[in-house]
């Protein structure tokens, strides 16, 4: 729920500034009533005056500003007195920091003024508003309407009476039936009770209209304003967001003093509560709803543990639909991102870790000569959900340390495709004739490569781990992510030297991860050349050996896409192979007919 702190006098243990202090530069006489004489009209008359001295140094005989916010209870006859003979005084009382006020009284000793107004400043007294003005004739002094005649006037009769002589008040309420408010921490509300200093301007005095025996004396002498209380109700000002205040911007502690420091609830922060706490600003601060009672309180960021604090960002509330609005500040460990949701240039994703772990975001561990350089950003070394590093052409490896199947000669420029129809040595290039001297494929215990017919959409935990638990992905999930040198479809010379065994047009549909092998599944819809091993025009398997390296799987075969297909077979388990120096083209008309040319009279 919205808070409220308690109300106070807001004048206690805090001193007035005044123009004039009576005795101020020596011993000043004076006279005045008693009061009991005053307060009791059966008596005839207000009696003999008495006069005695005023002295600003003398503590028996001291009249001064601090006497009128003094504890009226324990001090109920002291007072501030102004010099003898002036017309225009001043009372005023600055605050540290911005309270609201409730209302103010003012008990005077003197005849209360003829006119003066009460105002207010809400910026440390560089601008000064009216809260109200006080003149037996409201018309004549002001120029403005009574509110005894007009309700809601800035001006009232209500309180400049001379009589009674002394201990008259002037009261202001700051909430009348005239400016009723609902919500305490509306706009509205604020620009009428919140307040920095106020100020009494005493702007004509008067004297008391009883008979007596004052010509006996100098009339000089009852010339003076005199007040006995100044009492200022009001609270701290927290937005709704507090229920009690400490001291601000001084040092001590004075009992009863009413405090200007707001102690935040509501995960706010600032002596008014009028921000939220550093990790706080998912969203808006509001102030609290002094109407319905609703707290508004500040939500967290989501800054998974890397950071100290956020910024509330309205480009981002708005593009979340109003949901979230947090940026958070200088994200630790290695993070960054508007929630310190991703690893920084440089590092990946741990994936066996927590998101909120300090240990999230591991460095890169690539390979410097099979490295590329120039990636999608400069500053990226690996892919940033899955370590594995960026190659140059031919080259593979989670690490980027080895030349693709296909490719040999791994160097400054990567690897080169191997002059073979099959694989070659990868230090001499040389062209491998049978199987008896391929190389081993290399798959890790317990890898896969994912299942097409059940691919996710977007990349997540399920993708597929290394030996060393960094994270490999295939190029049919990131063709842009991988750099294949494909083979294309040349002169006739060219494509005759091959000797491809098959050439068929096939559409992809499924991948399956066999433990030792890849083995994709294809519709062949027309067979343009076989060799040893028989093809009908129905589903079955390819095997892409560069699969089985651990590296971009090249050519790229994308499910559900129609292909045109080159490549070689293994008459002794009746497969057919794909490499990286089989001829593999998305299919079309025109394509299809062209390589048909050339099987039926180029390749003799």
């Amino acid at each position: 729920r919205s808070c409220n702190p308690p109300v106070g006098n807001l004048a206690t243990g805090r001193t007035p500034a005044t123009l004039t202090t009576c005795g101020q530069n020596s011993t000043e006489l004076y006279c005045f009533y008693p009061d009991q004489n005053l307060l009791h009209p059966a008596a005839r008359g207000c009696g003999q005056p008495r006069c005695t001295k005023c002295n600003a140094n003398q503590p028996d005989n001291s009249h001064l500003p601090a006497d009128m916010t003094d504890d009226f209870f324990a001090n109920p006859i002291s007072w501030w007195q102004s010099a003898q003979g002036v017309h225009r005084e001043e009372i005023r009382l600055d605050f540290e920091t911005e309270f609201y006020l409730t209302h103010v009284i003012a008990v005077f000793k003197s005849p209360r003024p003829a006119a003066m107004v009460l105002e207010r400043s809400q910026d440390y007294g560089q601008t000064w508003r009216p809260y109200k003005y006080f003149s037996a004739n409201c018309t004549a002094t002001f120029g403005l309407q009574d509110d005894l005649t007009e309700e809601g006037s800035m001006c009232t009769s209500r309180y400049s009476d001379a009589v009674p002589c002394t201990r008259g008040e002037v009261i202001y309420r700051a909430l009348t039936p005239a400016n009723r408010i609902e919500d305490p921490y509306s706009p509205e509300a604020q620009d009428l009770l919140k307040l920095t200093n106020l100020r009494l301007l005493l702007l004509k005095r008067q004297e008391c209209p009883c008979r007596g025996s004052a010509l006996l004396e100098k009339p000089q002498r009852f010339a003076h304003y005199a007040i006995y209380d100044l009492i200022v109700r009001g609270s701290c000002f927290c937005n709704g967001h507090a229920e009690e205040c400490q001291l601000a911007n001084s040092t001590g502690d004075t009992e009863n003093v009413v405090h200007g420091k707001c102690m935040c609830r509501h995960n706010t922060a600032g002596d008014h509560c009028e921000k939220c706490a550093p990790l706080y600003n998912d969203q808006p601060w509001k102030p609290g709803d002094g109407k319905t009672g609703a707290p508004n309180e500040c939500r967290k960021c989501r800054c998974h543990n890397h950071a100290e604090s956020c910024h509330f960002d309205l480009s981002v509330w708005l593009a979340s639909g109003k949901r979230s609005g947090g940026v958070c500040d200088s994200c630790k460990h290695n993070t960054e991102g508007h929630r310190c949701q991703r690893c920084k240039p440089g590092y990946y994703r741990d994936r066996s870790k927590p998101l909120s772990s300090a240990e999230v975001c591991k460095p890169c561990s690539c390979q410097p000569m099979g490295s590329a350089n120039a990636t999608f950003s400069r500053s990226w070394r690996c892919h940033p959900k899955t370590g594995f590093c960026y190659c140059k052409p031919g080259v593979a490896g989670p690490h980027c340390d080895r030349c693709l199947m296909g490719y040999w000669g791994f160097g400054e420029n990567g690897c080169r495709p191997c002059d073979c129809a099959r694989d070659c040595d990868q230090h001499t290039g040389n062209c491998f004739n049978g199987y008896d001297n391929e190389p081993f494929f290399n798959i890790p215990i317990g890898g896969r490569i994912p299942d097409l017919e059940q691919m996710p959409t977007n990349e997540s935990e399920d993708e597929w781990k290394w030996n060393d638990h960094e994270q490999g992905f295939s190029a049919l999930r990131h063709p842009e992510k991988c750099v294949c040198k494909e083979r294309v479809l040349g002169s006739v010379t060219d494509f005759c030297q091959m000797k491809y065994a098959y050439v068929i047009k096939a559409r992809i549909l499924s991948a399956h991860d066999k433990g030792t092998h890849a083995e994709v599944v294809v519709k062949v819809k027309k067979v343009l050349k076989s060799g040893k091993v028989k093809i009908a025009r129905s589903n079955r398997s390819i095997y892409p050996e560069s699969w089985t390296n651990r590296g971009c799987t090249c050519p790229i075969l994308n499910p559900g896409t129609d292909y045109l297909i080159a490549g070689q077979e293994d008459s002794r388990t009746s497969k057919l192979l794909v490499n990286m120096n089989s001829l593999v083209k998305p299919w079309k008309a025109h394509l299809g007919k062209q390589v048909a040319d050339i099987l039926r009279t180029g390749c003799k």
